[in-house]
């Protein structure tokens, strides 16, 4: 961690570094990219509070004083709201930091501010653009403004894209973390459910839902999920270049690929850096696959637990307007002309509508998805091809920007590890005309730090990462 490095030897202090922060925030985010929802007011007192420490040798680890922001559907104790990127939830702040801040504050990492995302984790309507809020208006790409930063941990991805923190937290229920990182040109790592805290995040899924780091490196990625895994673990010694040599990668295609000539062209160069770092490439097929993506049963369980999870959520919730989904339905509606003005809340009222866990039809849904993405799908193909992970591209380069009719969306490949709440990483792969792309890596549960390893050693060996340009579109030939 290069920051870390500079912080250890007295090169910079985290005054300095949050300082840097929050004046690129204030040049480059308000006026360009609107990542940042809300800055903490209290960030540079806290900055100096970390900097005595470091003078009196009491220094917390990794993350000591390295700027930070989060999510906004991740509770903070303090002054900052926590409102999911709804106006509806602006009333009152949270009464506590979820588990997962409270870790990183106790690391020694300093709390900046909040981040945009698209509103409710965009579980309200299928129509909604990605990085879209309320409260937070339209988050725009980096790399080319008018193109999506994806999400919905758009703000994330931005954020630390552009350099606004050395260290962002997302949240993924599928493809929320994995998605804005590769739009973003960044390392994004969805751990297995359960490895770090779900408590005061604002749910969609307890089945699928899952917070992770979205970093510049793999390195700085280690050291977060190091921090925040409610079992914590040095991640750090997984980082080997050679981490690759002489293991069996599943190679996934079909229906992973074939939806844009520029990521199946960054993909091939992908499988030849690995091959070059040592891997062993073996052609498989997820037979699953498909089904899960065209059966539509992902999305019937997800808003069955959406009631149940932000019903629950909201009552333990002090000062909002609202305290049930129906209550949130309500008020969009009279506020329609703020909260609703691009898109709806279908999905919101068709989870309203669900009758609860434990009628027949989520718990056959539910139930015929676990052996669709586990027994019957990653576990299957992993243990007869005796792999160590599967590989995958993980999206297409980022699309045009539209809040009226919404985001085109080519494919990606979170959905399988997304279902069966195992773990899956990012890494920067490559460009299509300035855009980023990436390669995504999983494997079954508990691989953690196995998947860190290898996503370390891809990316020594390609170093794909691009700095972000600003530029206000593309220039096409």
């Amino acid at each position: 961690m290069q920051l870390a490095q500079k912080l250890a030897r007295g090169e910079l202090t985290s005054v300095e570094l949050v300082q840097i922060s929050l004046e690129r925030i204030a040049t480059l985010d308000r006026d360009k990219t609107r990542s940042v929802i809300e800055l903490n007011p209290d960030a540079l007192d806290i900055a100096r509070r970390r900097d005595a420490e470091r003078r009196r040798g009491s220094v917390r680890g990794p993350l000591h004083g390295l700027p930070l922001l989060v999510k906004d559907n991740i509770d903070t104790g303090d002054s900052m709201l926590t409102t999911a990127g709804s106006l509806a939830m602006t009333g009152a702040p949270a009464q506590r930091d979820a588990p997962l801040v409270a870790r990183l504050r106790k690391a020694g990492a300093v709390l900046i501010g909040k981040t945009n995302l698209s509103e409710w984790a965009n579980i309200r309507s299928s129509r909604s653009s990605s990085g879209w809020s309320g409260r937070g208006r339209q988050t725009r790409n980096p790399h080319v403004l008018d193109r999506t930063p994806s999400g919905s941990s758009s703000g994330s991805g931005v954020a630390a894209a552009a350099g606004y923190a050395a260290l962002t937290i997302g949240t993924e229920t599928d493809g929320s973390i994995v998605s804005p990182s590769t739009a973003n040109g960044i390392v994004g790592m969805k751990p297995g459910v359960g490895v770090v805290s779900g408590r005061g995040i604002i749910p969609i899924s307890a089945v699928q839902d899952s917070a992770g780091p979205m970093t510049r490196t793999v390195e700085d990625a280690a050291a977060v999920l190091g921090v925040i895994a409610q079992q914590p673990g040095d991640y750090s010694r997984r980082l080997k270049r050679d981490a690759l040599r002489g293991k069996r990668l599943g190679v996934l295609r079909k229906p992973f690929t074939g939806y844009s000539e520029h990521t199946d062209r960054c993909y091939e160069e992908s499988l030849a850096a690995l091959k070059h770092c040592g891997a062993v490439l073996i052609e498989v097929e997820l037979p699953t696959a498909t089904p899960l993506r065209e059966s539509g049963s992902e999305l019937t369980a997800l808003l069955h637990e959406l009631k149940a999870g932000l019903n629950a959520y909201l009552a333990g919730r002090r000062g909002l307007a609202v305290r049930t989904l129906a209550d949130v339905i309500r008020w969009n509606k009279a506020h329609a002309d703020e909260e609703m003005p691009y898109f709806q809340q279908e999905l919101f009222e068709r989870a309203q509508a669900t009758r609860g866990l434990s009628t027949t039809k989520y718990v056959k849904e539910r139930a015929e998805l676990t052996r669709l993405a586990r027994a019957e799908g990653i576990d299957r193909v992993m243990r007869s091809h005796r792999l160590a992970a599967l590989v995958a591209p993980s999206g297409a380069p980022a699309a045009v920007l539209d809040e009226v009719d919404g985001e085109k969306h080519l494919g990606g490949s979170t959905q399988p590890a997304a279902v069966a709440g195992y773990p899956i990483i990012t890494v920067p792969a490559g460009t299509a005309f300035g855009l980023p792309l990436g390669l995504s890596i999983f494997a079954g549960a508990d691989s953690e730090g196995r998947l860190i390893g290898f996503a370390y050693a891809f990316e020594q060996a390609t170093m794909a990462r691009v700095v972000p340009r600003f530029v206000a579109s593309l220039s096409l030939p």
